[in-house]
């Protein structure tokens, strides 16, 4: 007998616990899934360094090379769980399910960290692996006993990546990276994380979970305390294996809560598979809000299936301490164009036939595009001011088409009027982390606890005034992470920061102006009308650039009928984005001016195409979207290896097919 092991069984799914290496093995179905031989559950430490700032490692888009070059430079330690001073095991048993406790105590810090000597660390946690009785799901959870008494903790990683290698293409994973990617063992390229870095809550992560399949078994895991957690996915070209694992992050500084994740099993499984068990998991957890269930308090969502989306803007204005200021072309800094002009184009779309439309704004404000939010001012004075936005949304409405504004509440511009650190973001060590990206030059961000209040102040304003208002975007808030402060006058954990960014998208809906945001995400669903976009990876990279995976749809396998999603029509010479529009079941860009080139996949490689043609694509689109854009997509399929043909099938009938070599598409209804 092997007494350096635990092992417990239930039904038709067992547990084994190694006591020596902290290995775990789960038997369930016909398939067995070990920890790797070569992985042993660790916590990271980095030294402290005076110039690191807040949250912001916080892997935000803007400064994703300064952040990852900081991070390379950060000298790191090491502590693994099977090096405390103290290590206790034992089988639980409750009465909803049976499992193994861990207590883990003490442990030496390295001087890098403590910038002494070597000391002890007087720190505890335990872990609980546990089998449920009623669903045979298995938990893992890391609980703080003591806090530890520094502030170097980077990550932990537990449990860790199962064992994954086999050359094999009916081995898979799968990761919410955007839309969603999946990783054959044998693909040819290797994956890269972005600036988010697997962080869930991101345009990393739009769901808290990924997934693998060996031969039609497979897992889902799902992070149940996703705020300050992330996946780490690597996959090396010619490896034939893909390793992807759970990481927790500190909070404010600490690890000060409990963090559970549990891994679902299932035999005779496909992608679909893992992803319609984590769309039943949604509703039972009230993350899954149907549009048919929006249109109910909010009837003009229906007016958003099938409409053709245009994104254009009034005012730039780039500040010549902002990043993007081009001192060598000045005439690029700065545009206009009138609310009177934008009036007369809507008036043109009608004249072309196209009968549904929602019309995104920006750069509406007098300080343009941008700049000092969120104190945008008035309506751009140049461009008409408030009586030239009300022609505007008038316009829009005599015309029967949507109207909707772009606006901002986590840049916190230092030439807004009411700037002041006070109301900023602070890092556990103090500090205000602080860049000048975008277009109105240096900012803070401003505490999501503040947010809701600033969003209250300025539609009263934009209502007071007469605008009338179908849709709003709040810039970010589903693609960039949740901030944190420090600052005891509004504490704030990241958790809270989404539930904040929740209040504006419910304030929004009280007044009948349906909520967008940048991307999609998990955690906004429930109150998320429609969305700027929710790609692809590869979309938003140059033109051309190999892809890390297979791209499927991840996130609309969950959520399609709950939100409206527009898609890129651009034809590449690489291939034609309108085929992902039709396989998504998505609503078409008629035309998406940027407001940065050459970013979020604004680029300007397309082939020419004539504006008769472009519309014919656009009502192809539209018309598909007006038929299936509040149906589930039941079930997606790669019809080749490499995926370049795909089908798409929703709860409707409504089926489509495309090959993204030839260019073609089929549609059909049963």
């Amino acid at each position: 007998m092997n007494t350096s092991k635990l092992k417990l069984s239930y039904k038709d799914i067992s547990l084994e616990f190694n006591q020596e290496t902290l290995r775990y093995s789960i038997e369930a179905g016909k398939a067995k899934w070990e920890t790797r031989a070569d992985f042993s559950p660790y916590i990271v430490l980095q030294e402290k360094k005076d110039n690191l700032s807040n949250g912001e490692r916080q892997d935000s888009k803007i400064d994703k090379a300064e952040k990852e070059k900081e991070e390379n430079e950060t000298i790191k330690a090491l502590l693994y769980f099977k090096d405390a001073m103290s290590k206790s095991h034992e089988l639980i048993r409750t009465g909803v399910g049976e499992g193994i406790r861990s207590i883990y105590k003490d442990f030496i810090l390295p001087s890098s960290c403590s910038n002494k000597k070597e000391e002890l660390l007087s720190f505890s946690f335990e872990t609980f692996v546990w089998i449920e009785y009623s669903t045979k799901q298995v938990y893992f959870e890391w609980i703080p006993l003591t806090e530890a008494p520094v502030d170097c903790i980077d990550k932990i990683l537990f449990p860790g990546p199962f064992s994954f290698q086999k050359e094999s293409s009916s081995w898979y994973s799968i990761i919410p990276k955007e839309q969603g990617i999946l990783i054959p063992n044998t693909w040819d390229v290797s994956f890269h994380q972005d600036g988010f870095k697997g962080r869930f809550g991101t345009a990393s992560a739009y769901l808290p979970i990924f997934g693998q399949v060996k031969e039609g078994e497979g897992y889902l895991a799902e992070s149940l305390t996703p705020w300050n957690m992330g996946y780490e996915a690597v996959h090396e070209a010619g490896s034939m294996e893909t390793s992807i694992e759970f990481r927790i992050e500190p909070s404010l500084g600490q690890m000060e809560y409990r963090r559970i994740v549990r891994y679902l099993f299932l035999s005779d499984c496909d992608y679909n598979s893992l992803l319609k068990t984590y769309r039943k998991l949604a509703r039972e957890e009230g993350k899954l809000k149907t549009l048919k269930e929006k249109e109910v308090a909010n009837p003009s969502v229906r007016k958003l299936l099938g409409a053709s989306f245009v994104h254009k803007g009034i005012k730039t204005c780039v500040q010549q301490d902002s990043e993007f200021f081009d001192k060598d072309a000045p005439d690029k800094n700065n545009h206009l164009t009138t609310f009177q002009k934008r009036a007369e184009e809507m008036r043109a779309l009608k004249a072309d036939g196209i009968e549904k439309l929602y019309f995104h704004l920006d750069g509406w404000g007098d300080a343009g595009y941008d700049n000092k939010h969120p104190d945008v001012g008035p309506a751009c004075i140049e461009a008409g001011g408030w009586a030239g936005m009300r022609e505007l949304s008038d316009t829009m409405k005599e015309l029967g088409y949507l109207f909707g504004i772009h606006d901002q509440y986590r840049d916190f511009y230092k030439k807004a009027e009411s700037y002041q650190d006070d109301l900023a973001c602070k890092s556990p060590d103090g500090s205000i982390f602080t860049h000048a990206r975008w277009a109105g030059g240096p900012q803070a961000y401003l505490c999501t606890s503040q947010a809701p209040y600033y969003v209250r102040r300025n539609f009263e304003r934009l209502l007071g005034e007469g605008i009338h208002l179908d849709g709003a975007y709040l810039d970010v808030f589903t693609c960039n992470e949740g901030d944190e402060c420090v600052n005891p006058r509004h504490k704030m954990q990241r958790k809270d920061s989404y539930e904040y960014r929740c209040q504006c998208f419910r304030y929004l809906l009280s007044k009948d102006i349906l909520p967008s945001s940048e991307e999609v995400n998990d955690w906004a669903v429930p109150w998320l009308v429609f969305c700027h976009y929710a790609p692809y990876d590869f979309m938003l990279r140059e033109p051309g650039s190999p892809k890390y995976g297979i791209p499927i749809p991840m996130f609309n396998l969950v959520y399609h009928d709950c939100l409206v999603i527009p898609w890129m029509m651009e034809k590449l010479p690489e291939e034609d984005y309108m085929l992902y529009a039709l396989l998504n079941g998505g609503a078409p860009y008629l035309i998406r001016d940027p407001a940065y080139l050459g970013i979020d996949g604004a680029f300007t490689l397309e082939e020419e195409m004539p504006w008769e043609k472009h519309l014919e694509r656009v009502h192809i689109v539209s018309d598909f979207h007006e038929n299936v854009g509040d149906a589930e997509l039941v079930k997606h399929e790669l019809l080749d290896e490499k995926g370049y043909r795909q089908r798409s099938t929703f709860a409707n009938g409504y089926a489509v097919e495309v090959d993204l070599q030839t260019g073609s598409y089929s549609i059909s209804k049963n």
